[in-house]
């Protein structure tokens, strides 16, 4: 890995200085929607939920899917895996100051696109900030809860040395605490289904982690083939359910062997006292208890298979795909 240091990048413009985070984030405006702390109203979602304290009011989601092009260009995600190694990164997440933030208007939950400004290391990050106040609720989920899912899967996949979830922790921000995650640069205009013939090997693996996790929404668009040419998987805050859940648009491995290296991963985390305790230990503080124990569970049985299960229902492919 690289130990070359992302400088910050800055462009003159009369009277002020502006970061190029800042510049690229502006160029999105026409596609995402500006915030107003004073004049936008709360949505029915934020006022079903009284046990969260009243902070600046979230705008309402408008109903359209709008895209996004040229995120591809957003600030380079991939420059903190090159210069920092997982501990930094998460260093600087955990000090970092958010920039303005942007609503991405699609979903059933509020996501912002911002930056983190590390004055420290004197960079600054493109991430995605998903507050647990924006969260809608869900009859098979707990309230308030995809948040600490969307970490515990990323701590699995860490335990695992698996590294395709960009690094994500949990902070306070501008609407509360919530996850906070390294945007991930991606060409939107390659999907899923053009790139999985020559990325068979890092999709297998995203395969077993979703059997284990249980994630109830693997997507096509929950994979993306990275500008850095990385595979990686975002959306994990529908996993750890105790009843099963699976939806996963990745069946085409069903039958085929797992490949040694992917099961080895499996075994060498379940039979280390050490390393399980460890991850053990943190998904308790994240989830429920059962939860935790139908999760080792999974794994268990994974450790234990040689091949990978086929398709059982049509409720396993997740809707819109």
């Amino acid at each position: 890995m690289s130990k070359s240091k992302r400088k910050k990048r800055t462009q003159q413009v009369p009277g002020e200085t502006v970061t190029a985070v800042e510049l690229q984030i502006q160029d999105l405006e026409t596609n995402i929607i500006e915030i107003d702390f004073k004049n936008e109203q709360k949505s029915p979602e934020m006022t079903a939920q009284p046990e969260i304290e009243e902070e600046a009011t979230l705008p309402e989601i408008e109903e359209e899917e709008p895209t996004l092009p040229g995120l591809e260009e957003l600030a380079a995600s991939k420059a903190w895996r090159l210069a920092l190694e997982p501990e930094e990164v998460n260093s600087m997440m955990e000090r970092g100051v958010f920039g303005a933030l942007k609503l991405v208007p699609w979903g059933s939950n509020y996501t912002f696109l911002s930056s983190l400004c590390d004055e420290q290391g004197g960079s600054e990050y493109a991430i995605i900030y998903k507050p647990r106040r924006g969260e809608a609720p869900l009859w098979d989920f707990p309230n308030g809860t995809l948040y600490r899912r969307e970490y515990a899967a990323y701590l699995v996949s860490a335990a695992l040395n698996w590294h395709f979830i960009p690094p994500v922790i949990i902070r306070d921000g501008p609407h509360g605490s919530g996850t906070t995650q390294i945007f991930v640069d991606a060409n939107e205009n390659i999907q899923y289904y053009q790139f999985r013939d020559e990325h068979e090997h890092e999709l297998k693996r995203i395969a077993i982690f979703d059997l284990i996790t249980n994630n109830a929404d693997r997507k096509a668009s929950h994979c993306l083939l990275g500008a850095d040419g990385y595979i990686w998987a975002i959306d994990h805050g529908l996993c750890f359910n105790t009843v099963p859940k699976l939806r996963t648009i990745i069946w085409e491995f069903s039958g085929e062997p797992i490949p040694e290296d992917i099961h080895q991963d499996l075994l060498e985390l379940i039979t280390n006292p050490v390393r399980r305790d460890a991850l053990h230990a943190q998904l308790l503080e994240l989830l429920d208890k059962r939860e935790v124990e139908i999760f080792f569970r999974r794994l268990e049985q994974m450790a234990e298979s040689s091949t990978f299960p086929g398709l059982s229902s049509r409720r396993q492919i997740p809707w819109g795909m």
